[in-house]
């Protein structure tokens, strides 16, 4: 019989040293700040879309023209520069020109990509909104559950003690006593297992802040939840499709892969190039006047491997256009569904709360209060006891799982509709903004 009193003291010192002290407590508000201010990752994609800004006017201005210098005709018996009549000293220019409309669609889908790249970073800051608020209300959720937890260890060590002084006096069983202790190592495990799960939320809340994953961090257990009244499922989708940056991001990606296509396909006509040049020549040796050269050229650049080279070109870019096509229409796919699962999950967790707030909880807690006046006058059974505040505990543990899981399906379903306005609530604040 010492042995489990033992065993619940040990489980809850230990329960108790793994237990931080919690240097910060953050709101939701002030853990989205601090992401999207310190995000490496939304760092990146700013950087690629500057980048990719400068892109447009490189690929839609000329090749760099050719200036020539060179000496020709130079006699190699003696090397004199008025020797021969056809020795000169010549500056060259030669330029090429592209068709105009290559260079315009090339700096098109310049511009497509940088736009593409622009909505990726709006879609990674709505992505990380939503991990953000995720994580911290799982967060809350786990410190709500070790809360009530404590509480329902109260509960246990007092039945514990009634039992023990009513097997004292011989009023009571002494396997009311084991099975009291029983539940409460019961209890301690949970706790423990709780408290893994906080370290474990609390390091992906930190790499999402980007902090070193073992900093002291917590929640603040007085943020309120929104509710949000939704709009019709089918608004909600419409604005997905219209709003979400994912999609605008596929989509500019498609219209770049078009305007290569059709790049490729003027590639086979043939560039032209022009040139220019003029030669000096020194006077003759007997002082007679030799005039100077002036010459021009145009070249034309033939596509007779075209077989090989451009169709292919054509070919390939078709595909790729084919690709981003089908990948726009997966990521519509996507976000249907995300909308979809996410109005639903938020809507039964609505219901679940109410449900559990108005009717589970209060009858839980009457039903507790009820058997424990019972079971202190030998009317209610110490295991029938035991088994109502263990459901007691579990009901109170749903209400904040429920609680949580509707604000985690509102933090997707406002990411995957591109932060909608439909979703703003009453008191004019965005979910998780």
């Amino acid at each position: 019989m010492r042995v489990l009193p033992r065993l619940v003291l040990a489980l809850g010192l230990l329960g108790s040293s793994l237990s931080p002290a919690y240097a910060q407590d953050l709101t939701l508000d002030q853990a989205l700040q601090r992401a999207l201010e310190m995000s490496p990752r939304l760092s990146e994609i700013e950087a690629r879309y500057r980048a990719a800004l400068e892109v447009p006017d490189q690929v839609g201005a000329l090749p760099d023209p050719t200036l020539t210098l060179g000496m020709l005709n130079v006699p190699t018996d003696t090397f004199d520069l008025d020797q021969e009549p056809m020795t000169q000293m010549q500056v060259s220019f030669s330029q090429a020109l592209p068709w105009l409309k290559a260079r315009e669609l090339a700096s098109s889908a310049a511009q497509h990509q940088a736009r593409a790249t622009a909505a990726e970073l709006d879609e990674a800051r709505n992505m990380l909104r939503r991990d953000v608020s995720r994580t911290w209300w799982g967060l809350y959720f786990v410190e709500r559950s070790l809360a009530v937890t404590d509480e329902n260890l109260l509960r246990l060590r007092e039945f514990n003690r009634i039992a023990q002084s009513r097997y004292r006096v011989g009023q009571g069983l002494q396997q009311d006593t084991l099975q009291a202790q029983l539940e409460l190592s019961n209890q301690l495990s949970l706790q423990l297992s709780l408290q893994n799960q906080r370290r474990i939320l609390s390091a992906q809340l930190n790499a999402l802040l980007a902090q070193a994953a073992e900093a002291t961090i917590g929640v603040d257990l007085d943020q309120q939840p929104v509710t949000v009244a939704l709009p019709p499922l089918s608004q909600l989708i419409e604005t997905a499709l219209e709003q979400r940056p994912a999609i605008r991001q596929q989509q500019k990606l498609v219209e770049a892969a078009a305007d290569r296509r059709a790049q490729a396909e003027v590639a086979l006509r043939p560039d032209i190039s022009l040139g220019g040049a003029y030669g000096y020549r020194q006077d003759a040796p007997n002082g007679a006047d030799r005039a100077d050269f002036l010459s021009f050229n145009i070249g034309i650049k033939l596509p007779i491997y075209a077989g090989s080279k451009q169709h292919k070109a054509i070919s390939q870019r078709g595909q790729e256009l084919i690709s981003r096509q089908e990948a726009l229409y997966v990521t519509q796919l996507n976000t249907r569904s995300e909308v979809v699962q996410a109005a639903s999950d938020y809507q039964r967790a609505q219901e679940q709360q109410l449900l559990l707030l108005r009717g589970i909880i209060p009858q839980s807690q009457q039903t507790v209060a009820s058997m424990l006046s019972g079971y202190q006058v030998n009317k209610v059974d110490f295991s029938a006891l035991i088994q109502a505040q263990l459901m007691a505990n579990r009901v109170q543990v749903q209400y904040w799982k429920t609680l949580s899981e509707g604000q985690q399906a509102l933090a997707t379903l406002y990411a995957a509709t591109g932060g909608a306005s439909q979703l703003i609530p009453e008191n004019g604040e965005r979910p998780h903004e």
